[in-house]
């Protein structure tokens, strides 16, 4: 029988208003990836981050390979070959991939019987030499790791510069040059495309083939039905069930983990769509390189419809959605939303010609982290009745508006002023919608709408992205999750390389053809 090499008992924490993990039971074999599976808020992170040493816990005790442990911080997690990627990833963005994976583990590789002593060649001159070397062996670790295990990585590379899924690989191979056998992925897949998760899965199946043990911390169904050898699902703070998957589906796991039957398909009717609401004509738009990203993209959005956008991340979609809402300047083009031209106007302005927005960044254009819940509710509307009057803020309708919403909307947390910056991902995600969704707008800008969320979230928020289509509004969709775009969209135009390619009514597209037009395929009409 293979060897357990972690376990979990009794694990309890608590924290002001809300019982986080109730005497929680977990294991992990070697060469395993056991998948924790949960809502959000389900305890998930709380527990991983305990077996991590973020938190400490009042209850229970976790074992490593047979014997107790004493983790009360990351230092010592480490010390036992326990290795975590966060999923909003601990990356210096302006560093080389070098100076991320050494920076904290500094003196791994130092030769300090090469380097003569500062006294001999001066203090600024030692120092220097030392770092020198230490680059040198770190860049050869980090080269040696990235080729045994298929990483594909290149040391000298500055992080900001890598895409998202790349990133993610560094924080991997950090964790595996600080000697990492237990590794824990905290929602990995939440920021990746449906290619960098298939390139996900075959890293972490060459991880668990060398002995690396990992814990797969997921809401999402088919992943861990994919990927997993086990499954672990936790409800409200306690372990529900351990599956192999094998012996479940979709279904059972969702009905698991939220308590009840959950509807995984969208039901909607037939739209009936009316006026354009948004019209895009030949819109230009550069990067921050000053290329062009959007190349001459022309198409409209209606009143009672919803047009998805499909394409893989990287052409244009990003730099499209921010020229639309105002958060970058457009080179040429016209945009008109509800009559008015909205071309080039700063944010302000298009949120008052009535548009709604779901970022694609949650933190960085949806949210104000260190705002409690309750000024993020009102961001968009602060100077409105009824939450200001004259120049004064009414703040008891701000608070009883915001307890309306954390109710409508599930946002797990133990007080509308608690800061948003200490919810988890998918419920700093579901503070943004529920602001949106609760706006009168003529237009809702979904960008990943459910990015992040567990399947009773999802399957709330598609309602509530259908029920605003059939009140007149007009949606604009844009999701990595193809089956998204098929369950949502009335109309579906794929975007390559900065240009619309095609557009199609969904109930005549399938997966396969609009993969081949996401991948570069001309329409047969073209």
């Amino acid at each position: 029988m293979t060897a357990t090499v972690l376990q979990a008992k009794g694990i309890t924490k608590e924290f002001p208003g809300v019982l986080a993990n109730d005497h929680v039971d977990f294991d992990l074999r070697e060469g395993e990836i056991h998948a924790l599976l949960g809502e959000n808020g389900a305890g998930k992170s709380t527990l991983m981050n305990i077996i991590y040493g973020l938190y400490n816990q009042d209850e229970g005790e976790i074992i490593i390979n047979g014997q107790p442990s004493n983790i009360t911080t990351p230092n010592d997690a480490i010390e036992y070959g326990i290795g975590m990627v966060h999923q909003h990833f601990m990356l210096i963005p302006v560093f080389r991939v070098t100076e991320n994976i050494m920076l904290g583990a500094e003196t791994l590789h130092r030769d300090k019987n090469r380097t003569p002593p500062f006294w001999k060649r001066g203090i600024f001159e030692w120092v220097r030499q030392l770092d020198f070397l230490e680059r040198r062996a770190v860049t050869k670790k980090v080269s040696e790791l990235s080729h045994q295990y298929g990483l594909d990585i290149d040391p000298d590379a500055i992080v900001g510069d890598l895409p998202v899924g790349v990133q993610q690989r560094v924080e991997i191979i950090k964790a595996l040059y600080r000697n990492a056998k237990i590794l824990i992925l905290d929602e990995p897949s939440a920021v990746l495309t449906p290619q960098e998760v298939e390139d996900l899965f075959r890293i972490m199946r060459e991880l668990t083939s060398r002995g690396v043990s990992i814990i797969f911390i997921t809401h999402k169904l088919k992943e861990v039905l994919a990927v997993a050898d086990r499954i672990t699902v936790m409800r409200a703070g306690k372990v529900v069930d351990t599956v192999i998957p094998e012996e479940s589906n979709e279904q059972k796991l969702a009905s698991l983990m939220v308590g009840r039957d959950v509807l995984l398909k969208v039901d909607k009717k037939t739209a009936h769509p009316k006026g354009d609401v948004l019209t895009v004509s030949d819109l230009r738009v550069v990067d921050h390189r000053k290329l062009d990203v959007v190349r001459g993209v022309s198409f409209n959005v209606r009143r009672g419809e919803i047009l998805g956008i499909a394409g893989v991340q990287g052409n244009g979609q990003t730099e499209l959605i921010e020229a639309l809402t105002g958060l970058r300047p457009t080179r040429s083009g016209k945009v008109i939303l509800a009559g008015k031209d909205v071309t080039g106007k700063p944010p302000r302005v298009v949120t008052e010609a009535g548009l709604g927005h779901i970022p694609e960044d949650r933190q960085r254009h949806g949210l104000v982290l260190s705002y409690p819940i309750t000024d993020n509710i009102m961001l968009c509307t602060y100077y409105l009745p009824p939450f200001a009057k004259g120049f004064t803020i009414q703040q008891k309708a701000v608070d009883e508006v915001t307890r309306q919403l954390i109710k409508a909307f599930d946002v797990r947390t133990p007080s509308p002023f608690v800061i948003t910056s200490k919810l988890s991902g998918g419920n700093q995600q579901k503070v943004i919608v529920a602001r949106e969704l609760s706006r009168p707008v003529n237009l809702l800008i979904a960008n990943q709408p459910t990015r992040g969320l567990d399947v009773g979230s999802i399957e709330y928020i598609h309602k509530e992205i259908i029920a605003m289509r059939d009140r007149g509004v007009g949606v604009l969709l844009v999701s990595a999750e193809l089956d998204e775009i098929l369950s949502l969209s009335d109309r579906i135009a794929v975007i390559y390389r900065g240009e619309i390619v095609t557009t199609v009514d969904a109930k005549d597209a399938t997966r396969e053809q609009l993969g081949l037009w996401m991948a570069g395929a001309k329409p047969e009409s073209a």
